[in-house]
């Protein structure tokens, strides 16, 4: 069956996952936007790989000790905040040795995770998911999740704009003018926190950074201004869940996987415009 409109709306996994990857879009494409100014994705990376060892965790006490009320994304939601108040801590008080913290807070929280996966019974379908992801398999549920972080990356990013703007390209100029650095960094970590676990369920946690950076890096070569760069990777996020989730279902390949490596084409060509840009002036 080709891939139209009405097999969009006759094929109910289609449509929700068309549903799913337009709402990512929005808190990744903005998201992102600060991780790539703020030149943080490594420590974005960091918080993706340490909800590795929450899910393990979570999902161990609920198979070992039936704690049926614990889910896998609850121990990544744990897992990632706290993650993101360490790096957040990390950052701001021990910076002479920043990268090898968040190398070992990386390496940690995925070993947890092995371990506990290891000692867990049964089979894990639950972190595969978590791992790889399947937009095809988005629910309801997911959809609305993802809504809900929308509102309130919209709304943080529309009371705290100027402030965010500040911190991202000046700390020091941030706090000369009395703004409380310090909190506001926590916060935007906390923010990114949220919408990785979020954003796993579409793509998986191994492909989510790729997801949450390369549609800004892409639209950073076409413009500097913040805001434009928000609008245009928030498009270029949309553009390139349309056409993954086109491309995985017309040659069957994995979703997730498939947006990845269309973000990572227009990347490319777009660092080829940028270099060809400067080259003309």
């Amino acid at each position: 069956m080709d891939f139209s409109i009405s097999a969009l709306f006759t094929n109910p996994f289609l449509l929700m996952a068309l549903g799913a990857g337009l709402a990512a879009s929005i808190s990744g494409g903005i998201i992102g936007t600060y991780v790539v100014t703020k030149r943080i994705v490594f420590m974005s990376g960091s918080i993706s790989h340490a909800v590795l060892g929450g899910m393990g965790l979570f999902l161990w006490l609920r198979r070992t000790y039936s704690l049926h009320f614990l889910s896998p994304f609850q121990g990544a939601l744990f897992f990632a905040l706290l993650a993101a108040v360490l790096l957040g801590w990390i950052h701001l008080k021990c910076k002479e040795r920043e990268d090898s913290i968040i190398a070992a807070l990386w390496a940690t929280g995925t070993s947890i995770g092995v371990i506990f996966i290891t000692f867990t019974p049964g089979y894990n379908v639950e972190l595969m998911n978590f791992l790889f992801g399947n937009i095809l398999w988005a629910t309801q549920g997911d959809v609305t999740a993802l809504l809900i972080l929308d509102a309130l990356v919209i709304s943080s990013t529309l009371f705290f704009y100027r402030k965010f703007q500040a911190i991202c390209f000046d700390e020091q100029q941030a706090a000369l003018q009395r703004l409380p650095v310090k909190r506001l960094y926590i916060f935007l970590l906390c923010l990114i926190a949220l919408s990785v676990v979020v954003l796993i369920q579409v793509v998986g946690a191994i492909l989510v950074i790729s997801l949450l950076t390369m549609p800004a890096a892409a639209a950073s070569s076409f413009t500097h201004r913040l805001s434009s760069l928000m609008k245009l990777s928030v498009g270029a996020s949309i553009l390139f869940t349309c056409l993954g989730i086109y491309a995985s279902y017309e040659l069957n390949w994995p979703p997730g996987a498939t947006i990845t490596l269309i973000a990572a084409v227009f990347y490319s060509l777009s660092l080829v415009y940028s270099r060809l840009h400067r080259l003309r002036n």
